[in-house]
């Protein structure tokens, strides 16, 4: 089991960048997959990137492409999510969550380990 625990939301004007962690504690943090997915308030939650156990492997949806990008420290057991060109629309809250085996790394459902989620803010 692990448990994760989400940092480094805020409130941020458009244009502007935030560097979101998901810090782990538990069994070694070097065998699950990481996903992070944003909830907007009204609205499902919905996938933004995701980075393999050993980091070889990233994914992104379109709406974040080139945007935002996903990075771990194994050694220190936390993965980051740096977002950059924040719009409004990235508003929502952020959660990161984890798995030891992901099939679609795309899917919520694909990770059984959730963080809390923080909170971001981007004004228009």
């Amino acid at each position: 089991q692990v448990q994760l625990v989400e940092s480094g939301g805020g409130l941020v004007q458009a244009g502007g960048s935030l560097r979101l962690s998901c810090a782990a504690s538990g069994r070694t943090f070097s065998t699950y997959a990481v996903g992070w997915f944003r909830q907007a308030p009204g609205k499902e939650r919905e996938f933004a990137v995701s980075i393999s156990r050993e980091g070889g492997r990233t994914f992104y949806a379109d709406s974040v492409k080139g945007r935002f990008t996903i990075s771990r420290d194994n050694a220190k057991n936390t993965v980051y999510l740096q977002l950059t060109s924040l719009k409004p629309e990235d508003t929502a809250v952020y959660y990161c969550a984890a798995q030891e085996t992901v099939l679609d790394f795309y899917l919520p459902t694909s990770f059984r380990y959730w963080g809390q989620g923080t909170q971001v803010t981007v004004s228009s």
